[in-house]
């Protein structure tokens, strides 16, 4: 049976993972990192709903992404690396959890002239069984044309005490059934007895319905809400795919997820809520051993990845993102490795890593947020070295990409290109160097990069100088809104 229902895929890409710190952070959160194939969380989710889109009976509209400021050129460039670049982005000014969120994206969907079903998705998950993901969504989709409200619950295979669950009915029509409850995250006895009685589904936080049923609801339930959410969308402001609502009216709107604001509400209420079983490898990976448990296993239990060496272990997850790691006679261990920060836990403890984060926090190190290779609209930088008054960066500008206009207060830098053309800016002139030229850039001086090639621009920074914190940047003017 094909699909003639127009739908818009929403991909929640907010949070910060930090259950997997020191791979994810808050500048670079988990979505939008590559843990179980080639593709990042963020990338995966989009394309499981193109696949949808490709289906010959499929009307799927342009994607709609639900981000913050700090990660829209992150998102953005992420899609475009799997040719997908008609997506829109609501940027939400601060963090006001999933319900006004998902408004923001029906409102926008309402006012493209469209009641189209939403098909609502976190960025951070991962699905083995595309093929039973489609089969679920389409039979979502469906039900959600006809008014009702659709969540995907994921059929348990073990008593997991870290999800919460849906208690549903028997079922109807392509395996439909009513939502009875929702029950909070349970304990080990609890979850033992919702796994032998049946019956019992995690909630994956996947929600299928129309834009129209979506903003009833939220206006019956809570219409602090609905129309704090309606007052910031309606004095938004749109640059180029990015749509900012206002930020002063979003940030009085009351945080709350879209299970508290209406889902737990639907049972018994005039709006009828529903339930398509999911049986398709589906994890959150939400902690390192939710990772492990994703990826494939060697016959000792081990999953490795990156420049790894083991003898005599079980049971153990390594990432090795830099340098070579060695284990020898250990089990049940994680160690994750950045040029920065190694983690080392015992595989059952990985919930606790997020004591770490905060312990980070608290010392306000800023290897809780900044990986040492740091990503930019136009590139990245990665700081390979420093000392008291000089750091080292080596840097990389994308073809026909370019750094702001700016001047620094206290420090100057020694540019040295060792791959493509750089076009350099220095107060009145303007210089083309290729590799093994380089420059100074005198404190106080008016400079901006340039790559006008066609190859990434790699440059060799050395800065010297009295400060040398990122927020000593006074910028001029800005490709990307940032001056």
């Amino acid at each position: 049976m094909t699909l003639s229902i127009p739908f818009l895929p929403v991909v929640l890409c907010g949070g910060s993972g930090t259950r997997l710190w020191p791979l994810s952070r808050a500048g670079f959160p988990k979505q939008f990192l590559c843990l179980t194939g080639g593709e990042s969380l963020f990338q995966q989710a989009v394309q499981r709903l193109r696949a949808m889109r490709d289906d010959s009976g499929c009307r799927a509209l342009p994607p709609c992404v639900v981000s913050n400021e700090e990660h829209r050129f992150l998102a953005q460039e992420q899609l475009r690396e799997i040719g997908l670049e008609d997506a829109s982005f609501l940027l939400e000014p601060a963090g006001r959890n999933t319900a006004p969120a998902l408004t923001l994206a029906a409102l926008f969907a309402i006012e493209a002239g469209h009641d189209p079903v939403l098909v609502v998705t976190p960025a951070d998950q991962t699905i083995v069984d595309e093929a039973a993901f489609v089969r679920a969504m389409q039979a979502a989709i469906r039900e959600a044309d006809t008014g009702s409200i659709v969540m995907l619950g994921v059929v348990p295979d073990r008593p997991e005490t870290g999800y919460g669950y849906i208690q549903a009915g028997d079922g109807g029509r392509e395996g439909i059934r009513d939502v009875l409850r929702f029950v909070e995250k349970p304990d080990a006895a609890t979850a033992w007895g919702y796994l032998d009685q049946g019956g019992y589904y995690w909630n994956a936080g996947m929600f299928v319905l129309k834009a129209s049923v979506w903003l009833a609801a939220l206006e019956a339930f809570r219409p602090d809400i609905a129309q704090g959410t309606a007052t910031a969308w309606a004095d938004r402001y749109r640059d180029g795919a990015f749509i900012r609502p206002d930020k002063a009216s979003f940030i009085a709107v009351p945080g709350e997820s879209i299970d508290y604001a209406v889902m737990e509400k639907c049972p018994g209420s005039g709006f009828p809520i529903r339930m398509v079983p999911l049986a398709a490898g589906w994890s959150d990976l939400g902690a390192w051993d939710a990772v492990w448990n994703a990826l494939p296993r060697d016959e000792a239990g081990n999953a490795h990845q990156g420049d790894v060496l083991a003898t005599g272990s079980r049971n153990t997850l390594v990432h090795a993102g830099s340098r070579l790691v060695a284990l020898v006679g250990v089990e049940d261990l994680v160690v994750v490795e950045t040029p920065d920060a190694v983690l080392v836990a015992g595989r059952s403890h990985s919930q606790a890593v997020k004591h770490i984060v905060d312990e980070l926090s608290l010392r306000q190190r800023e290897e809780r947020s900044l990986h040492r290779k740091v990503h930019r609209p136009w590139g990245w930088y990665d700081s390979i070295d420093e000392g008291g008054r000089f750091k080292v960066k080596r840097i990389m500008v994308r073809p026909k990409a370019s750094l702001s206009l700016q001047m620094h207060h206290h420090r100057a830098e020694h540019w040295i290109v060792v791959k493509g053309t750089a076009e350099i800016t220095r107060g009145s002139e303007t210089l083309l160097l290729t590799e093994n030229q380089s420059t100074y850039i005198p404190l106080g001086e008016v400079h901006r990069l340039t790559n006008p090639g066609a190859i990434p621009l790699e440059i060799i920074e050395v800065q010297s100088g009295s400060y040398l914190g990122e927020d000593d940047i006074v910028r001029f003017e800005d490709t990307y809104g940032r001056a």
